[in-house]
């Protein structure tokens, strides 16, 4: 989506044309069926497992609907336009999550479902103080470098001495009192945010300046600063926490931004042309990636590994898989967390796995639509970075456990285990919420352009 032709396309009739709905009762059906769903898949796993209902099943129920109520009845008041099919989608993720999560608490006698739907009712809480405090999304425009600064700093606290905390070899954790936190979860919407605004001063440079070259118009050397930088601070967090995840997913999330923002095919290649050296340079160097590196070319050097346990549970699910409570998802290490995807393709199978990957697409297309439809150009560039982020991550995790690309270390959003993870991944949810509320809301009568409102028109100049 190019941004001159996404402004295009909110200014032309067609666009105006599509009547204002608030789709609030859209919403309530879509949340009844997406708990239905939720309560189907957690009473099922018992059922499968140990042949009875789960004595907990009223009380899962009843947490649920009021989370869930909770987040619907503040959208009602604080976002009436709001896109109706967003919340539904993220409750049927998260209702997915818990049930394999409680499914491998049962395998292994933990009790990480009532952590995680703790955690859930934390992030609902975020989810509503983002949707009261954010009244309008421009507002976050308004300190680019200083949401840049206060991104990086998130990511390296982590390296200080006394908070810093490695788990399996990364160190991206703080200790908050009795509870452990990754920062970069956080770091990950900031930064977005900050992109988004840097981006919306600096397109019309970084898209009409440059030479043409076998077809693809290339950019300025001194145009090639702000991904320079990305990709350095990319390749530091890389060798300096050790995790190879995050790395990746900001540098990407980032070149699409710039893709977004200038239209400009150059931008991807030279994207992909760094990743490629930086992924070299760190196979080479960095010995957790070069690990990784080696069970991505043959998983089964060890057969008890991560990955050759996922292969295996993936095909031992085969097309419809085990169902739910009847395989052994347990086999696989920190399967509730970083492999939960391996364990919903063995008990739903490749069928079920399919699904859900075509939830995560469909809440991605719907922050998307939003970037198309807002009026404002730092609007559309959070959208699509908040959207492509989000479906960048589901693609490299997802890629990792089936063996596409190697293992990153990333959390699947809303379905792993993690505090972190899914409380900030509702507040990414707020923001498209917020955004698409921007997106849909009628157009006010008056003629007086807002002061916050970018509606110049974009002047096309060649720079040679």
């Amino acid at each position: 989506m190019s941004l001159d032709r996404a402004r295009a396309r909110s200014e032309a009739p067609a666009v105006e044309a599509v009547a204002p709905r608030r789709g609030r009762g859209t919403e309530l059906i879509l949340l009844i069926f997406a708990i239905g769903i939720a309560t189907f898949a957690y009473v099922s796993v018992d059922l499968g497992a140990l042949g009875r209902v789960p004595p907990n099943a009223l009380a899962y129920l009843g947490g649920l609907s009021v989370a869930t109520a909770i987040a619907h009845v503040v959208i009602r008041i604080r976002a009436p336009y709001a896109d109706p099919v967003i919340l539904p989608i993220v409750v049927t993720l998260c209702g997915l999550g818990l049930a394999m999560i409680h499914r491998i608490d049962l395998a292994r006698g933990t009790t990480h479902a009532t952590t995680q739907l703790t955690w859930m009712a934390v992030g609902v809480a975020l989810f509503v103080a983002v949707l009261i405090v954010v009244r309008d999304h421009r507002v976050l425009s308004r300190l680019p470098y200083l949401a840049g600064l206060g991104g990086l700093l998130l990511l390296v606290l982590p390296l200080l001495p006394v908070i810093g905390h490695s788990i399996r070899g990364a160190r991206i954790w703080i200790n908050v009192g009795p509870m452990t936190f990754q920062p970069g979860e956080a770091a990950k919407i900031i930064l977005i945010i900050a992109f988004a605004a840097y981006l919306v001063q600096t397109r019309d440079a970084l898209a009409l300046a440059g030479r043409r070259f076998l077809g693809v118009d290339l950019p300025r050397a001194r145009d090639l600063g702000p991904i320079l930088l990305v990709w350095v601070g990319a390749l530091g967090i890389l060798v300096v926490q050790n995790d190879l995840g995050p790395s990746v997913l900001l540098f990407g999330i980032f070149v699409l931004m710039i893709y977004v923002a200038t239209e400009r095919i150059s931008w991807i290649i030279l994207g992909l042309l760094l990743i490629l050296a930086g992924g070299f340079a760190a196979n080479a160097v960095v010995s957790h990636v070069a690990e990784r590196v080696d069970y991505w070319m043959d998983p089964f050097i060890d057969p008890t590994g991560q990955v050759a346990q996922s292969l295996y549970g993936l095909a031992y699910g085969g097309l419809l898989g085990t169902g739910l409570g009847q395989g052994r998802p347990d086999l696989t290490p920190i399967a509730e967390s970083d492999f939960i995807g391996s364990a919903l393709g063995e008990e739903l199978g490749l069928t079920g796995l399919i699904a859900i990957i075509l939830l995560y697409a469909l809440l991605a297309s719907r922050g998307l639509r939003a970037g198309l439809l807002l009026r404002d150009p730092f609007g559309k560039l959070l959208a699509a970075g908040l959207a492509a982020g989000f479906f960048l991550q589901v693609f490299i995790v997802l890629g990792g456990v089936t063996r596409l690309i190697p293992l990153t270390g990333l959390t699947t959003p809303f379905l792993s285990l993690g505090g972190s993870s899914l409380v900030m991944n509702w507040v990414l949810v707020a923001l498209l919420i917020r955004l698409s509320d921007a997106a849909r809301r009628p157009t006010p009568p008056s003629s007086s352009p807002s002061p916050l409102t970018d509606t110049a028109v974009t002047q096309v100049v060649r720079i040679r």
